[in-house]
């Protein structure tokens, strides 16, 4: 069973920076891919940025420029840059890991809330 715990949000003002965190844990060979998602009050989950087993790497139009997902794979942790935070940042954070079984296992998420 893979476990996914998320760690590093929290309060900032506009214009700050954070890093989020995700330890994954667990029996982990392969993997398509890490990714992150959010959701802010009364909108729909959306991806942020997500980092393929070969270290592709993709974001969400919103994110891009200021946001870099990375990942070490020595301590099976995924990481989120955030600068240049905004307002509508201000979300619950998720990490993902998608297994080449399919399906996708989630962490419990972190809040992020950026104040304007």
């Amino acid at each position: 069973q893979v476990r996914l715990v998320e760690s590093g949000g929290g309060l900032v003002q506009a214009g700050g920076s954070v890093r989020l965190s995700c330890a994954a844990s667990g029996i982990i060979f392969n993997f398509r891919g890490l990714a992150w998602y959010r959701q802010a009050p009364g909108k729909q989950r959306e991806l942020v940025a997500e980092i393929t087993w070969a270290s592709s790497t993709n974001y969400a139009d919103s994110v891009k420029g200021r946001f870099t997902i990375s990942r070490d794979n020595t301590k099976n942790t995924v990481y989120l840059q955030m600068n240049n935070l905004k307002p509508e940042d201000t979300a619950v954070y998720y990490c993902t890991l998608e297994p080449l079984s399919g399906g996708r296992y989630w962490g419990q998420g972190t809040q992020v809330t950026v104040s304007s």
